[in-house]
């Protein structure tokens, strides 16, 4: 599926235009302009899986933070912006192939990381509980209660809780389970098919990262199945060789000057992996 076409940023013109026609000097820094127009990066169109490809610094993630703010879709963690941003973001157009559906977002890995904080944090809280509510048994257990009034009810209650069951039984009934922590990659890989729907816009910042390899190719699989039978479309940027592996992906390889559209085989990234590789064969 294919909701956004086509997407165009400012070129060099434009760019010196519009600082010709403004009187803020007082700044040193521009961002996000002179990022994208450097290697000539004006317009992408879309398929339902596109990739941006490009080493540090290439400009995949503001590209895919000025597509989201166009867009609109949702996003959790803030990112950096600057005094320019708006003025930038309104130079650039959009052309849709159908509405963006309002479940559609774009994922970064800071929206990963704290993910997994809060995860901890939580269980964190549950253990601090735990260790209260082992005291709060010992106590009740062996204490001379006798209850005086209606207003003992609770604790009266707590008390014959306390004298019938054993300690972990005590504990297990007042406390919730603690949220199952998992590695890392287990955990991003579960927000990614948590967050991911049906029929959306789903923008990737770098999805590889806490994934080990095995984990990738299993996201990899659920970006194509997501893309082939659940109505989602993906914009991507990645140096992951397995997702840039992706079936069908359009790549944009911004290490180019100008910016060109690469099968994956022919990308600097994977390119060093397959040569690696093959001067060890012998050893595998």
């Amino acid at each position: 599926m294919v909701y956004l076409n086509v997407f165009t940023f400012p070129n060099e013109d434009n760019e010196f235009n519009f600082f010709m026609n403004i009187r803020r000097t007082c700044y040193d820094s521009f961002y996000p302009f002179k990022v994208l127009s450097r290697n000539g990066l004006e317009r992408i169109d879309f398929e339902p899986v596109t990739i941006l490809y490009g080493g540090n610094g290439s400009g995949k993630s503001t590209a895919l933070n000025v597509i989201a703010e166009k867009t609109g879709v949702k996003r959790d963690s803030i990112y950096n912006k600057s005094n320019f941003y708006p003025d930038y973001v309104d130079m650039c157009n959009i052309q849709l192939e159908a509405d963006i559906p309002e479940n559609s977002r774009i994922i970064t890995s800071d929206d990963v990381f704290d993910y997994m904080l809060n995860i901890r944090n939580f269980n964190d809280g549950i253990d601090q509980k735990r260790e209260e509510l082992f005291e709060e048994y010992l106590d009740a257990k062996y204490s001379h209660f006798q209850m005086k009034s209606i207003a003992d009810y609770e604790q009266l209650k707590k008390v014959n809780s306390a004298r019938s069951k054993s300690q972990s039984r005590f504990v297990r009934n007042e406390l919730i389970d603690n949220v199952r922590e998992y590695s890392n990659g287990e955990s991003a890989f579960r927000y990614f098919t948590e967050k991911i729907g049906e029929n959306g816009l789903y923008i990737l910042d770098e999805p590889e990262n806490s994934l080990s390899p095995k984990r990738q190719m299993e996201l990899m699989k659920f970006i194509e199945d997501s893309a082939r039978f659940l109505g989602c479309q993906f914009i991507i940027s990645t140096h992951s060789p397995f997702l840039l592996a992706l079936a069908g992906a359009k790549i944009y390889d911004l290490d180019r000057n100008p910016v060109d559209v690469k099968r994956w085989t022919e990308l600097d990234n994977v390119r060093t992996y397959y040569e690696f590789f093959k001067r060890h064969e012998n050893e595998f």
